[in-house]
């Protein structure tokens, strides 16, 4: 696995599709705030600053069952949402995304009370989220498909547990019987 993803945990099976931070066009207007409060302020170095850590220290990765994000500067966070557990997906691009090509891409949960997780600022995110919604249809129909097969066994499992109890009670029917099956009575 690259040293790049060392926060990341994969299964053996689980591949990436998709990474990425949100893009740099996306801190545009935090210079365009910052750069005026440092002549006024001063503070704009600090807001400048902390807008392009946050940026690079966040980092978005879809695989072909989840999707994956990590923040923090000081300290890190890392949310994993399952494909299988995806119920919406949508993105969003404002006027000044519109122009540099990038936007949000939310994602809710079945569940969940609204967006569960944002990937910020990503780089064409209609793609992504386009990306991201054939992956949740591809896992959620394989999701279905392992249902089925489980439903199909336990009713299998059901028939022969049956079918045991019937050939149980007609191996005790078809014992012999003795010929006077009441010996006391015919005395």
């Amino acid at each position: 696995m690259p040293s790049e993803h060392d926060w990341l945990t994969l299964d053996d099976d689980e591949e990436i599709v998709w990474q990425g931070q949100p893009s740099t066009e996306s801190l545009y207007g935090t210079y365009l705030v910052g750069v005026p409060m440092i002549l006024l302020l001063g503070l704009g170095l600090v807001v400048i600053a902390s807008a392009h850590l946050r940026q690079q220290n966040t980092d978005y990765v879809i695989t072909n069952k989840g999707v994956y994000k990590k923040t923090g500067i000081f300290s890190r966070a890392v949310t994993e949402i399952d494909l299988d557990k995806v119920q919406n997906t949508s993105f969003s691009v404002g006027a000044v995304g519109r122009y540099f090509g990038y936007g949000n891409v939310m994602i809710s949960t079945a569940g969940g009370s609204g967006v569960e997780m944002t990937l910020r600022g990503v780089a064409d995110p209609q793609t992504v989220q386009k990306q991201l919604s054939r992956g949740v249809k591809r896992a959620q129909s394989e999701s279905a498909e392992d249902a089925d097969d489980e439903s199909k066994a336990d009713v299998l499992d059901e028939i022969l547990t049956e079918l045991q109890a019937i050939r149980q009670s007609l191996d005790a029917g078809n014992r012999p019987r003795d010929s006077n099956p009441h010996p006391d009575r015919d005395r």
